[in-house]
């Protein structure tokens, strides 16, 4: 019996770890967080913003060249923005919320970030 939940353990984890895997990797997002910033990095970046922006865009019926270029290089304006941030764990909630939902894209993780920075720094006054 403790043989039979050792198993089920063990494979509850891999399970676990292989939706996360597929989950994180499968949509080729690049963390700003820790992000090293050599050519295969950049690349990379320069994909996810491509695919992203491509697959966003003409869902809406927007996928033209110059609208296309256009919120190409917000995002990697915002990617550059966002790998200078100091407060990873603020950056760290907003990926995971935004991303969680659909809107895994740089300019709103940016966006949200900086709401979110401004918002902890206040406080309810009378």
């Amino acid at each position: 019996m403790h043989y039979t939940i050792q198993i089920m353990k063990t494979i509850f984890i891999l399970v676990s770890f292989s939706f996360f895997f597929l989950h994180s990797y499968g949509q080729s997002f690049v963390s700003p967080i820790g992000f090293v910033e050599n050519e295969v990095n950049k690349q990379s970046v320069i994909e996810f913003i491509k695919k992203q922006v491509k697959q966003d865009y003409s869902a809406i019926g927007m996928g033209d060249p110059s609208t296309l270029r256009m919120m190409e290089s917000e995002n990697l304006k915002a990617f550059k923005e966002l790998i200078k941030v100091t407060n990873t764990s603020l950056l760290k909630e907003v990926i995971d919320k935004y991303c969680g939902i659909g809107m895994c894209n740089y300019t709103t993780i940016w966006m949200m970030y900086k709401e979110q920075e401004k918002a902890s720094q206040k406080s309810l006054q009378w």
